[in-house]
């Protein structure tokens, strides 16, 4: 029988390897992050390093859980699960402690839960339960509408969270659905969009329309001048401007005032290195004193003056700069480019529907995390407060971010039996 081969049969030892590597790296920095020469031992319980070696002891063990279940339960119950923690969404809006400005958190004493991030991981349960059904094709646009709700529907309850960072994650998995056959046109405009809506803030609403109208001129121009094709070019250039106009509307009603003053001191339009652009000048400070090769282990003066907020969570990768250097950064970075890139081999040989998109779904989620959270850090974009997989201190990303990296793991290692 398939179990006598115990649970760590046939599983990934490379994605294994990759992830512990992670979490080691993680704690080391953590514990660099908030030194205390007072509590210097690295498993002090009054510390967050200490926590944090629970938190990963825990994560571990959940680990070796999702290896002992039979693989095809993920499946079965995708849909449950989903509902599960879109359900839990709800309550803690009503139940829930705030924290950092978002109403997300179940309290338990002195330690939360965020069941948003676990949402993330039903989602991509629930999503690829759906585009492995066989009859399901995202050219009809019933079965795009369906897949776009499965995102959306969390996404818009974790926004009510006022948690728009966490919010804004789910919509990585639009690249789940560019696997499962999705027109280029659609991941297009996740492009296009963020664009127009930074040249909306920047640029004379009058010229935006114009350049827009000269850009549906040449595509008529060279169309095929059928009606169909002018409607459609005629639709997506009303739509642009009707997007144009209510960027305006959108950061000043919908944003809160903390976001508005990051997207603006992003972009320029505002100086204040003591408020709203207070973390991320010090963060750029951090990681280029770090130079090439690092200040040594413990010896980040930013990290050690608590110049940096947030410097344990969203802000880790300071300390890597600081402390590591380039050099030292940029090993991190080819580790998660190796594990990313593993993860998508391992989901093109699968020959189950379900963990080939289950396994997009997690390297969309994990990408997604790792190049904002970075792109926080070096200010290429607004500070949403996401953190680094594996890295950043919290015990509810980490066990969350497992989880979901070890479904599939335990998806691969039965790889010849699901279909």
């Amino acid at each position: 029988m398939r179990e006598d081969k115990g649970i760590f049969y046939r599983i990934d030892w490379v994605v294994v390897l990759l992830y512990l590597l992670l979490v080691f790296i993680g704690w080391l920095n953590i514990y660099a992050a908030v030194y205390n020469d007072i509590h210097n031992n690295i498993v002090d319980l009054t510390q967050k390093y200490g926590k944090q070696m629970v938190f990963i002891l825990a994560a571990i063990f959940l680990a070796l859980g999702i290896l002992i279940i039979d693989p095809k339960f993920f499946s079965q119950f995708a849909w449950f699960i989903y509902g599960f923690f879109l359900f839990m969404l709800v309550v803690v809006i009503f139940s829930g402690r705030v924290v950092a400005g978002s109403k997300g958190w179940f309290a338990f004493g002195g330690f939360g839960i965020q069941p948003a991030e676990f949402a993330k991981m039903a989602t991509v349960l629930a999503l690829a339960k759906y585009l492995g059904t066989l009859d399901v094709s995202l050219a009809r646009f019933r079965s795009m509408m369906i897949a776009a709700a499965i995102i959306l529907a969390p996404a818009v309850i974790v926004l009510l969270q006022h948690d728009t960072g966490s919010a804004i994650v789910f919509l990585a998995l639009v690249i789940v659905l560019y696997r499962a056959g999705l027109t280029g046109f659609v991941p297009l405009a996740f492009i296009v969009l963020p664009v127009l809506g930074i040249l909306a803030l920047l640029v004379s609403k009058v010229i935006l329309v114009a350049v827009l109208l000269l850009v549906a001129g040449i595509f008529y121009f060279y169309s095929n001048k059928k009606l169909r094709t002018i409607v459609l070019i005629t639709g997506i250039f009303l739509g642009s401007v009707g997007f144009v106009f209510s960027v305006d509307f959108s950061v000043n009603h919908i944003l809160e005032q903390h976001q508005r003053n990051r997207i603006h001191v992003l972009l320029g339009q505002v100086i204040d290195l003591k408020g709203a652009g207070y973390n991320v000048n010090q963060s750029l400070i951090a990681i280029g004193s770090g130079r090439v090769f690092g200040k040594g282990y413990l010896q980040g003066t930013q990290t050690k003056y608590n110049f940096v907020p947030e410097q344990s969570t969203d802000f880790i990768f300071c300390t890597v700069g600081e402390e590591w250097g380039f050099a030292g950064s940029s090993a991190l970075v080819l580790i998660y480019l190796g594990l990313f890139t593993r993860i998508i081999f391992l989901a093109e040989r699968q020959r189950s529907r379900f963990s080939r998109f289950y396994g997009y779904g997690v390297a969309s989620i994990l990408f997604f995390h790792f190049a904002i959270n970075i792109g926080m850090t070096l200010g290429l974009v607004p500070v949403i407060g996401i953190p680094l997989p594996f890295i950043s201190y919290g015990g509810s990303s980490m066990w969350a971010f497992t989880i979901m990296l070890f479904i599939f793991v335990r998806q691969d290692s039965y790889r010849y039996d699901l279909v």
